[in-house]
């Protein structure tokens, strides 16, 4: 049952709308955005989430958005308490602690698309890797992955899931801001996959020259429909043939988050 039709006899109609009936689960930790038309029916929310999905132990109500350097969320605890948990997507397994780092399971389809192109032998570059949803797929295809983050708390967990994961030889973690380039190797790379935070698009000029001719880059972004459109011809002028540009979420009334694939031409 929907978590609306869980509540329709305790929420009345009028303050019932209001609730999206939407919320995330990370391993066994679930998240929820409540309006304040809902306050007073939090528990009742939490209880209802939990009814519904069994293996839940904590229920989290977001109350901030992802912000700072370690684009962590504030959250009031509704159900529960522990917010360490170990979530699974496609066979692989990440342990975090969901209060202290950044992790978003509504782009697990995306991991997969991804990281599926890469090649064995390829070496990768991942900036703002987190506990590593896109680094470990793709080391365990067999490349050879550079991964970087500035969270102390998300490299921490990383380098616990490329240890349980088994990829531990073919991982590289540096601790450092993305946006400093003397954090990087000085290397080429066969392919980038860039998971950008909201607002943070000027990666991409540091990214470009990173990657070696005929190599791709994988970039998400924050636009609308008109804007990610206009972006291929910007990207096109930075010597960058589009090869798809994908929608793969909303995350306001008319922006999305859209991933462009693109080849770096010579």
């Amino acid at each position: 049952m929907k978590l609306a039709g869980q509540l329709d006899e305790i929420i009345p109609a009028d303050a019932l709308r209001y609730l999206s009936g939407h919320f995330d689960v990370i391993g066994d930790v679930a998240i929820i955005s409540i309006p304040p038309e809902l306050d007073v029916y939090r528990q009742a929310i939490a209880h209802a989430i939990q009814s519904g999905r069994r293996n839940i132990v904590t229920v989290l109500c977001r109350v901030t958005g992802s912000a700072g350097p370690a684009r962590t969320a504030g959250y009031e605890t509704l159900s529960g308490g522990r917010t360490v948990t170990v979530h699974r997507e496609f066979g692989f397994a990440y342990q975090l602690d969901v209060m202290k780092v950044f992790f978003n399971p509504r782009l697990a389809g995306e991991h997969r698309r991804v990281t599926e192109q890469v090649q064995p032998g390829e070496s990768v570059l991942i900036p703002f890797c987190g506990v590593g949803p896109f680094v470990i797929p793709a080391a365990a295809r067999g490349a050879t992955v550079t991964a970087l983050e500035q969270n102390p708390e998300a490299c921490r967990w990383l380098v616990e899931n490329i240890r349980s994961n088994r990829v531990y030889d073919r991982v590289t973690i540096i601790h450092g801001d993305a946006f400093e380039r003397s954090a990087y190797p000085d290397q080429f790379f066969d392919r980038a996959i860039v998971p950008t935070p909201y607002g943070r698009d000027g990666i991409l000029e540091l990214i470009i020259p990173m990657v070696r001719p005929g190599g791709t880059i994988h970039f998400y972004t924050f636009r609308n429909r008109r804007q990610s459109a206009q972006l291929e011809q910007e990207f096109t002028r930075k010597g960058l043939a589009v090869v798809l540009r994908h929608r793969c979420g909303n995350v306001a009334p008319s922006v999305s988050r859209w991933v462009f694939e693109m080849r770096k031409e010579g």
